[in-house]
């Protein structure tokens, strides 16, 4: 797929299943856990994105082992604390939020000064949020104060447990203590505001010295740290968050039904079902079950004629927080008046993507009230696009550049979109399945 994409013409009706891509999280959860096993680790349907590749390539930095094929990936775990470390060893962690914030908890013992980069997006993000739990646990930074990539971290022999409260509703805050804690002795204790509960769910899998107490804002997590790993194989469920982008091109396209199979559907991840069906969606969830721990279903959608605006309940805001762009754009074709608020964690992201997403609905003719945390969307259910529009200057947020794909093949219009490729971060096969599965015309 080009750098650009154009795209002239709306998507035709559709009735098709389809299967998105292994779920990120997990796969770069799956990747460290299995690195920290003693022995051999295979996981089926992985991810092969940039962001996981790129997880990948760090921990053959540290001395794992690692095979690929075209079904599955093999990783040859060195147990805790069996990484082997070289001096001025430099770990980039690309566009990876997760894989750079969660790599660092598992260098608390190096002996070494370890340099972690990242590109020009990811440099611009606080590590501030993990440096500070790492160093409760012992870790040194340099420079000192330093909050934004490139920096160095270098550990200790000598691991504390530590007590943390996680005010955020950061899963990446969490699973960075969560995996420290396997260096430490003695017991590591988070009061966490809800996020994505992955990472607990497969301490438990694995038999991990883990305790969960829920409350109703926030969970008590307990983690005995030194047990030891075994390594576990595990086929990925499919990606909620990716496919969400096709819910939404299937309920603002005419006449259109689709089904995703084996979607990872865990309760902290589908606040975009819940939030959309209370605009008027009827998204079904049907053959549900468990495996190791996670919920996963077929995932079946239709078309809608017409959306209700909703004031947002934030108890959806963590469970939907890759989601919202695309819930903005239905929002804008809503009847009404739509309001989200205490969304500060968006601009967290690859990208200030409250602003960005704003700015986006301003280009197809949608007013916007924006705040640093809120955005108040005035929808119009008759918008229709004839004009040209060229979506540029996102700083390569993959998530704002599919926005942008979803909106041109529902609204009409002829788009130009730069720097498709940013797509390869999460979904390299998101162009794909359109064309070929869905008969989008993309040029």
């Amino acid at each position: 797929m080009p750098k650009n994409v154009t795209i002239k013409k709306k998507i035709s009706p559709f009735n098709k299943v389809i299967k998105v891509p292994g779920d990120k999280s997990l796969s770069i959860r799956w990747a460290l856990l299995a690195s920290q096993a003693l022995g051999k680790s295979r996981a089926y349907n992985l991810l092969r994105s940039e962001d996981v590749l790129t997880t990948l390539k760090g921990l053959k930095k540290l001395g794992v082992k690692i095979t690929i094929n075209k079904n599955f990936c093999e990783i040859y775990g060195v147990g805790i604390n069996g990484f082997k470390y070289k001096k001025n060893l430099t770990i980039n962690a690309g566009n990876s939020g997760t894989f750079g914030r969660l790599i660092l908890a598992l260098l608390i013992k190096s002996p070494y000064k370890i340099k972690l980069t990242g590109d020009k997006s990811l440099s611009r993000r606080d590590f501030l949020r993990v440096i500070n739990p790492l160093k409760e646990f012992g870790a040194n930074f340099y420079p000192q104060n330093k909050s934004k990539l490139p920096f160095y971290i270098q550990g200790t022999h000598f691991v504390r447990p530590i007590k943390y409260f996680e005010n955020k509703g950061s899963a990446q805050i969490k699973s960075c203590i969560m995996l420290a804690s396997l260096n430490a002795p003695g017991t590591t204790k988070i009061n966490a505001k809800k996020s994505r509960n992955h990472t607990e769910i497969l301490y438990k899998y694995l038999k991990l010295p883990i305790s969960v107490t829920n409350k109703k804002k926030i969970d008590l997590i307990k983690i005995n740290g030194e047990k030891k790993i075994y390594p576990f194989n595990y086929n990925i469920p499919s990606d909620i968050s990716s496919s969400a982008f096709f819910i939404v091109l299937t309920l603002l396209s005419k006449k259109s039904y689709l089904v995703i199979k084996n979607v990872n559907i865990n309760s902290s991840r589908i606040g975009c079902v819940s939030i959309l069906n209370k605009m008027g969606a009827n998204i079904i969830l049907k053959n549900q079950k468990i495996y190791k721990g996670e919920k996963i279903a077929d995932i079946h959608i239709k078309s809608r004629n017409s959306f209700k605006p909703i004031n947002c309940p934030t108890k959806y805001n963590t469970s939907a927080i890759d989601e919202f762009l695309v819930i903005f754009l239905v929002a804008a074709k809503a009847k009404g008046i739509s309001y989200f608020k205490d969304l500060g964690e968006l601009n967290q992201k690859e990208s200030p993507r409250l602003k960005l997403g704003s700015k986006i609905l301003n280009m197809i003719g949608i007013k916007t009230k924006v705040t640093e945390n809120s955005i108040k969307i005035y929808g119009n259910p008759n918008l229709e696009l004839k004009k040209t529009l060229e979506i540029k200057n996102y700083l390569k947020d993959h998530r704002v550049m599919a926005l942008s794909t979803i909106a041109a093949l529902t609204l009409g219009g002829k788009w130009k979109i730069h720097n498709s490729d940013s797509i390869n971060t999460s979904f390299p096969s998101f162009f794909k399945i359109l064309k070929k599965d869905l008969g989008a015309i993309i040029n």
